[in-house]
C-alpha cells in the first residue's frame, strides 16, 4: 500500500474515489461542505433522503457537476459530540471498504482533517492507514487455485489535508503503514495451517525477515536448546516429531538517550538494556495428554499467534528504522499427544533450575516461556513483555475485546494502557496480588503448573512472574483477542499495534 497527502481543495481533487464525512444530525465535514457548494447541493439532497450519517455507514455519489473526483463516498461519523478516534476508525474501514468494493486502484480521503478531540493529526493518519491494510487484507496463500481478481485492486490511498498538517500526517501514515504491515505478517502466519507452519517454518520465516529488515537472527536446535537446560520447553516439545526451536531476532537501531528510553520503559534506573518481546509459539496444541475437545481444535493453529506478534512488531519497528534496541524471542514447538509426551504428576526441571509439577499438559505455554523469561536475563533488559495465547479464563473474563495485561510495575502498566487507547488495540489491566500465588503450591515441586479454577489467567501470570524477578516485566493474555471464530474466522494481527506504538513512545 502506498500513501500520501493532498493538499488541493476537495472539489478539484482527481481520483477514483474521494472520501467525506457526514455527521447524523445532518452536519458536513469541511471537505463534505465544499464538495456540497461546488455541486449545487447534491451531498445535501442525499443526506435529506437517502443517508442518516451513522458510524459506518457509506452512500456512493457518481459524477458529480463541479467535482473532479470520479465518485465520492459519503462516509458516517455519527454524532457529533461523540466523535471519537473509534468512530474515526470506524469510518474509515467502511469508506475504504465502499472504495475497494468499487474496484478502484486509488483513493483519496478526507476524514483525517475532521477536527477531534484526543487525537492529534499524525494521530487521526495513522489510523488510517491501518485501516488500510486491514480491509485489503486477504489470506489465500493455501488456497489451490488463487483468484486474482478477489484482491482489492485498492494500493494507494491518500490523504487530503491542510498544507501545514502534511508533515504530521506523513509521519502519521508511514507509523500507521508499518504497523498494517507487521499486523499483516502476523496475521498470515496465524492463518497458516499447522502442517506448514511447523517451528522449523518460524525458523525459516526468522532468516528470512533478518536478511530483508537487517536483523540479527539465531536459530536454535534441539541440541543448543538442550545445551541450555531447558528442561521445561524440552518436555513439552518432546511428544510431538517436529523438531523444537528457540528463535533469538535482534534489531539493534539505538543510538542515542539510552537513559531516556528506561525510563519511559519503567526501569528504576536509567540504562541502556533492550526492550525484549518473548512470544509464545506453541504452533499446534492438541492439549497434549490432557487432549482438548475435538470441537474448535482446529483453531489450536492459532496458539502461536504471540509468537506472530513478535514477527510482526520486529518487521514494524525495523522498517520504521526506529532508535532503540528491540529482542524477539520466540520458543516453538508443537503440543501433542505421544508415548514421550508429558503426562499429569510429572516434575520437570526448569532452566531456572525450579522445578514444577504438571498437573495438566493442556497448561504448556507457561512451560515454554518460562524458560525463555529465564533465557532473556542475559540481555540486562529495559523491560521484557511477553504475549501468549496463554488462557480459556482470560477469553471467560474479558471476552474478545481487551487483551489480558498483567504486571507488577505501574509505570509500565501505565505505558501499555495508555498506547493500546492511542491505537485502539484495548488492554485491561488483571490484579497479580501475592495471594494467587498459594494456588500454586505442590507437595512434590517448587510449584503446580496450574492453580485450579478460580482465577486461571491470574494463576497463570503468577507462575510467569516466578521467572522474571530480575527485570521489568508485563505479560499480554491474548488468548480472546488473537483471532476472530465463525464466518469472520482468521487471525486478527493484535497486539502488534500495541507493541509498536509502545516502542515508538520510547524512541
Amino acid at each position: 500500500m502506498d500513501f500520501s497527502t493532498q493538499t488541493s481543495a476537495p472539489e478539484k481533487i482527481k481520483t477514483a474515489a474521494l472520501v467525506v464525512g457526514v455527521f447524523a444530525d445532518g452536519a458536513l465535514s469541511p471537505a463534505a461542505d465544499a464538495i456540497d457548494r461546488a455541486s449545487q447541493g447534491a451531498v445535501r439532497a442525499a443526506v435529506k433522503t437517502d443517508f442518516k450519517g451513522k458510524a459506518g455507514e457509506t452512500l456512493v455519489l457518481r459524477s458529480l457537476p463541479g467535482i473532479a473526483a470520479q465518485r465520492v463516498v459519503l462516509a458516517g461519523l455519527g454524532p457529533q459530540d461523540a466523535f471519537s478516534p473509534k468512530v474515526l476508525a470506524s469510518a474509515y474501514r467502511a469508506s475504504l471498504s465502499a472504495a475497494a468494493g468499487l474496484g478502484v486502484a486509488e483513493a483519496v480521503s478526507a476524514l483525517a482533517a475532521v477536527p477531534m478531540q484526543g487525537a492529534d493529526m499524525r494521530a487521526r493518519a495513522r489510523l488510517a492507514a491501518i485501516a488500510a491494510a486491514d480491509v485489503t487484507y486477504r489470506f489465500d496463500a493455501t488456497l489451490g487455485k488463487r483468484d486474482a481478481s478477489s484482491r482489492p485492486k485498492l494500493g494507494r490511498v491518500a490523504l487530503a489535508v491542510e498544507r501545514s498538517d502534511t508533515k504530521e500526517a506523513e509521519a502519521g501514515l508511514r507509523e500507521g503503514g508499518a504497523i498494517g504491515n507487521g499486523m499483516s505478517l502476523a496475521r498470515d502466519l496465524g492463518n497458516l495451517p499447522a502442517n506448514v507452519c511447523t517451528p522449523t517454518y518460524l525458523g525459516e520465516t526468522a532468516k528470512k525477515l533478518g536478511r530483508t529488515h537487517k536483523l540479527k537472527v539465531e536459530v536454535l536446535d534441539r541440541k543448543q536448546i538442550e545445551a541450555l537446560k531447558m528442561g521445561s520447553f524440552l518436555s513439552v516439545a518432546r511428544g510431538s516429531d517436529e523438531p523444537p526451536k528457540f528463535i533469538v531476532m535482534r534489531y539493534e537501531g539505538a543510538k542515542q538517550k539510552p537513559a531516556s528510553r528506561a525510563k519511559a520503559a519503567g526501569a528504576k534506573t536509567a540504562g541502556q538494556g533492550p526492550i525484549v518481546l518473548v512470544g509464545k509459539g506453541i504452533t499446534f496444541d492438541a492439549g497434549g495428554i490432557s487432549l482438548k475437545p475435538a470441537s474448535g481444535m482446529d483453531e489450536m493453529k492459532y496458539d502461536m499467534c504471540g509468537a506472530a506478534s513478535v514477527f510482526g512488531t520486529l518487521r514494524a519497528v525495523a522498517e520504521l528504522g526506529l532508535p532503540l534496541d528491540v529482542i524477539g524471542v520466540v520458543p516453538a514447538c508443537e503440543n501433542l499427544p505421544s508415548g514421550r509426551a508429558n503426562k499429569p504428576g510429572d516434575v520437570i526441571t526448569t532452566m531456572s533450575g525450579q522445578t514444577v509439577e504438571i498437573l495438566n499438559t493442556d497448561a504448556e505455554g507457561r512451560l515454554i516461556l518460562c524458560d525463555a523469561l529465564t533465557y532473556v536475563q542475559r540481555f540486562k533488559p529495559a523491560a521484557v513483555i511477553d504475549i501468549a495465547t496463554l488462557t480459556g479464563a482470560c477469553v471467560t473474563a474479558l471476552g474478545h475485546v481487551n487483551t489480558g495485561l498483567f504486571t507488577p510495575d505501574d509505570a509500565l502498566a501505565d505505558a501499555l494502557l495508555g498506547v493500546s487507547r492511542q491505537v485502539l488495540d484495548p488492554v485491561w489491566r488483571m490484579p497479580l496480588d501475592d495471594d494467587y500465588q498459594e494456588q500454586l503450591k505442590s507437595n512434590f515441586a517448587d510449584m503446580a503448573n496450574i492453580g485450579g479454577p478460580p482465577a486461571g489467567a491470574v494463576t497463570a501470570a503468577c507462575f510467569l512472574s516466578r521467572f522474571a524477578k530480575g527485570y521489568r516485566w508485563a505479560h499480554l493474555d491474548i488468548a480472546g483477542t488473537a483471532w476472530r471464530s465463525g464466518k469472520d474466522k482468521g487471525a486478527t494481527g493484535r497486539p502488534v499495534p500495541l507493541l509498536t506504538q509502545y516502542l515508538l513512545s520510547l524512541s
